[in-house]
């Protein structure tokens, strides 16, 4: 397997004008203590509360500390024992060998097997889970031959699979609960059952999510604390005043504008997340509307949109423009000399005249909706910014507002959306977090942050597949740069920006300890006073 190595995590630094920030996994100031609440402000409300069939960031952020992995993973993104005590890979790449941890329990005190581990990776992960979809594509059967032993047969080898057994990633969910009935709509997505440090207690929709204290958990003397509160606050000015009162210990994705101002004030921390997943904005077509079945439509949108101003303007330099579907923080996979669109409006309008989209006598081409992703401010602005350049080549484009899980709704179900904006993990490899959008046999309806292009080229397809299970890191890059190459001449997506979150925290340590920070498991997390 391609290693992933630590010079990710110091080039995102490096990039975002961050490095210096506390990065995840800082030393501690003090000795853990015990008890106390979090409080924890979200900027939007997931749409349920198990990131086993869904990749939405808030479920990732709440349902890590409710739900193990079967591996956590270090700041240099290395794999250790979490629900898996150790794993064996098979020397032809065809089998996978866990041994579980002895004495895990569910929330409802039942057992955790390796039931309920093959019956995650066959029934959830590989059916509802937009990246485990191609991920796990090539585990095509789990033996069972004991409670604490799960093998994993492989049609081909997967060199990257081992990068993918986090919690926020692949969540176990327990089989006694989810073998009966539409996994969609089971009741315990909005009220999960795991087997992580902390126990779910209730959702106050629009307000809050609550968690407490799990007192059998398997790490004994963990968690620190007693209470975990996510706070729904999606002003970003009512958060960052939260934090500034004492309100809240801890903001995930504060507004860009404010870091500079809040990270000067005594008593805040900031807190960089590592490169391990790679975030990327985009901007993306639905290729099923006339408009964007030609490519130079698609080229042209390329071309109207001044990725360097949304950099400066709307991530306030924390961030860099994107110029392929795989971020230069993946350095290992990240090619150059691709196909590039500078901002160049003239070449636009061209584009669009030699497609036969003329401007008509009232200088519009044609009209589009665009959804931006509800969460914060930076999809809106950003939109607003794309918005003023279509208007000068002749598009008109009317942004709609939605709540988060309408927005998910509306994208991946009902398709009812000509172009629509996102940030989405393209890493930690490109097999896990880049090859969903891609991949045609991952456009499924209901299924979220999955193909909603619905794209399809035979040839991409091809070198996604082989990519999957090449073992040679040459040739495993070529395969890659080959496919970058042609995605970015299709351009089914626009990547407009990258940039890993920022998180603002007071009065509290030890809640990012390794590569999935804030979306980790807060085992660690103690309260601290003055």
């Amino acid at each position: 397997m391609m290693p992933l190595s630590r010079r990710h995590l110091l080039r995102n630094a490096a990039f975002s004008g961050l490095a210096g920030l506390l990065p995840s996994g800082a030393a501690l100031a003090a000795a853990p203590a015990r008890g106390g609440r979090l409080v924890v402000a979200i900027d939007s409300e997931p749409p349920v509360l198990t990131s086993a069939i869904t990749t939405a960031g808030p479920a990732q952020w709440i349902s890590g500390k409710v739900f193990d992995g079967l591996l956590r993973y270090d700041n240099d993104f290395n794999p250790r024992p979490q629900l898996a005590q150790s794993w064996n890979v098979s020397p032809d790449g065809l089998s996978i060998t866990f041994k579980l941890r002895p004495g895990v329990s569910w929330h409802d005190g039942k057992p955790f097997t390796s039931a309920d581990v093959a019956f995650s990776v066959l029934q959830i992960w590989k059916k509802y889970h937009s990246r485990g979809r191609s991920t796990f594509a090539n585990v095509v059967s789990v033996d069972t031959p004991d409670a604490l032993t799960a093998v994993w047969h492989l049609s081909s080898p997967a060199p990257y699979i081992l990068s993918a057994l986090g919690s926020p990633e692949s969540q176990i969910l327990p089989k006694h609960l989810y073998d009966h009935g539409d996994v969609l709509t089971n009741p315990r997505n909005i009220a999960p059952v795991g087997t992580g440090p902390f126990r779910f207690v209730e959702w106050k929709r629009g307000q809050y999510i609550a968690l407490a204290r799990n007192p059998a958990y398997w790490d004994k003397g963990k968690p620190y604390l007693d209470q975990v509160i996510l706070r729904v606050l999606p002003d970003g000015n009512g958060a960052m005043t939260a934090l500034e009162t004492g309100e809240v210990h801890l903001v995930v994705n504060p507004p860009w504008a404010d870091i500079a101002r809040v990270r000067k004030l005594p008593g805040i921390a900031v807190t960089r997340s590592s490169g391990f997943t790679g975030a990327l904005a985009a901007f993306e077509f639905n290729l099923d509307k006339p408009y964007f079945k030609d490519a130079r439509v698609r080229q042209a949108f390329a071309h109207a949109i001044d990725r360097d101003f949304l950099v400066k303007n709307v991530w306030q330099g924390y961030g860099e423009a994107a110029d392929s579907p795989i971020p230069a923080s993946l350095s290992d996979f990240h090619a150059s000399n691709l196909p590039a669109y500078p901002y160049d409006l003239n070449k636009a309008a061209q584009l669009l005249d030699a497609a036969g989209f003329k401007r008509g006598a009232n200088g519009v081409r044609f009209s589009i909706t665009h959804d931006p992703l509800p969460v914060g401010q930076t999809y809106k602005r950003s939109a607003e910014a794309i918005r003023a350049s279509l208007a000068r080549i002749g598009i008109r484009m009317e942004i709609r507002s939605q709540d988060f899980a309408a927005f998910v709704r509306r994208i991946y179900t009902a398709r009812d959306f000509d172009t629509f904006q996102y940030a989405a993990s393209a890493g930690p490899d490109p097999a896990i977090g880049t090859q969903r959008f891609y991949w045609s046999r991952n456009f499924q309806p209901g299924v979220a942050f999955s193909n909603g292009a619905h794209y399809l080229n035979p040839e991409v397809d091809r070198l996604l597949v082989a990519a999957q299970s090449e073992s040679d890191a040459n040739k495993r890059r070529a395969l890659y740069g080959r496919f970058q190459q042609i995605v970015q001449t299709d351009l089914p997506k626009i990547p407009l920006v990258s940039a890993n979150p920022v998180h603002l925290s007071r009065g509290i340590q030890a809640f990012s300890v390794d590569a999935y920070g804030v979306m980790g498991n807060f085992a660690d997390a103690f309260l601290v006073t003055a």
